[in-house]
């Protein structure tokens, strides 16, 4: 099977022009595809502001002044093995930290500008350094988030944001700039070790330009596969993707849906992954206590599955470095699902049957898990032309009668499911 699906992923990559991923890439890829579950870390200097990490451009703060707020950092709650202990314990299989966000302040030891962690708080330690090193020992995979755009920096051409944080626009050096990131994440990825992933943000910033803005992502792009053949790239540009490319991100929706009107792009045949928050933000706000349930979770890592997805789940810290006790509570409620129904996600792909009101299907080779979240009746049709051999209630193990129809195959319950997920392995054949 995983021949078969590192093949299937180097067909997806040729269809990006001239890009060939290397094998590591590629085994990455299935890697990657296979883990289902992530957790995303939104975390800076903002979380003091505790208005989300939009706050410096939303309220037009002066950077200056804004970048005071660091010289009172102090996140003594920070610790990096309690954060990935509850994040492994609650079925996640890697994380994403924002290394640097739109603000423009690095959270490690960076030498290209002392606007960081280490040089501007008291703080004075390398929190990527700490994650990094835990998640390695805790066998967890480290991605970064790393922003295109910079509302502090008077060299970083602005968009349609960060126009009134006090930016001189007659110092604006795209070379420059571009120079500083490709430096910045050469730094990343030559001293804290294996990084699963690079994981961009900020392209839309230019979606509005009369004419369109160079990125060079593609130089950019073969920097990071240079220095790591195996670290997989990621652009939350909302576009379909574009060469050189590892995997497919999705904000706030399924693969194929548009709610949020940010994903209506194509899907490819790259890994996909949907990034979704945990309450309404994704940096720490103080008044969104908005938290969404357990069984909301829960439905929704199913129904990212059922669409051959990733979910990375949003956690903004709080500003003194501790995880929200609300967030801690919705890990471990997803952890006790996962230890237990793990195996009808983890290494799956999108099932046989396309999402359905009643619920989504996930497949495991010859094992196809129907997750049905809402149905009131004791049969339930399945649009399934294959031939069952075996059909049984997971939980239990108990046989299913099925009845096999025209139209495809109807189950036969006691008792209509209920619960968070009602699970019915069926075991197919030729």
């Amino acid at each position: 099977m995983l021949a078969v699906a590192l093949v299937a992923l180097a067909s997806g990559a040729q269809e990006q022009r001239g890009y060939v991923p290397a094998p590591e890439n590629l085994k990455a890829r299935q890697e990657f595809a296979d883990s289902k579950l992530g957790i995303f870390i939104h975390w800076g200097i903002y979380s003091m502001f505790a208005q989300g990490e939009w706050y410096m451009t939303n309220a037009n703060i002066d950077n200056k002044e804004y970048a005071k707020a660091a010289s009172a950092f102090y996140p003594a709650g920070f610790d990096a093995k309690e954060w990935v202990s509850a994040i492994k314990a609650a079925g996640a299989r890697y994380i994403c930290f924002t290394s640097r966000h739109h603000d423009g302040f690095s959270m490690w030891d960076t030498e290209e500008s002392a606007y960081n962690i280490v040089d501007a708080t008291p703080f004075g330690r390398d929190v990527i350094k700490e994650l990094a090193d835990e998640c390695h020992r805790q066998g967890i995979k480290l991605h970064l988030y790393y922003s295109h755009i910079d509302w502090t920096r008077d060299d970083y051409p602005a968009g349609w944001t960060g126009r009134g944080t006090g930016k001189d626009p007659s110092k604006v050096d795209w070379p420059a700039y571009y120079a500083f990131m490709n430096s910045q994440l050469t730094e990343l990825l030559t001293r804290y070790g294996e990084v699963g992933a690079i994981w961009f943000d900020g392209w839309w910033d230019h979606s509005h330009d009369a004419v369109p803005f160079d990125w060079q992502l593609e130089e950019q792009y073969a920097l990071i596969h240079r220095l790591q053949p195996a670290c997989l790239v990621g652009n939350n540009h909302h576009q379909t993707p574009v060469e050189g490319e590892d995997i497919q991100i999705f904000e706030r929706d399924l693969p194929g849906e548009n709610t949020a009107g940010m994903s209506g792009q194509e899907v490819s045949r790259l890994p996909l992954e949907t990034c979704q928050t945990m309450n309404g933000m994704w940096g720490y706000k103080i008044i969104d206590q908005n938290y969404k349930s357990a069984e909301t979770l829960i439905r929704y890592l199913v129904s990212t599955a059922g669409k051959g997805a990733n979910l990375l789940l949003n956690i903004g810290p709080q500003p003194n470095g501790e995880l929200p006790a609300t967030a801690l509570e919705r890990l471990k409620e997803m952890g006790e699902w996962t230890s237990r129904y793990g195996e009808t996600i983890y290494g799956t792909t999108a099932g046989d049957i396309a999402v359905q009101e009643w619920g989504v299907t996930t497949r495991k080779g010859n094992r196809l898990f129907v997750h049905i979240f809402d149905h009131m009746e004791k049969e339930l049709h399945l649009p399934l032309q294959g031939k069952v051999k075996r059909a049984m209630v997971y939980d239990t193990k108990q046989p299913l009668k099925t009845m096999r129809t025209k139209e495809g195959i109807t189950l036969l319950f006691d008792e209509a499911p209920s619960g968070i997920d009602y699970i019915v392995e069926l075991e197919m054949g030729r």
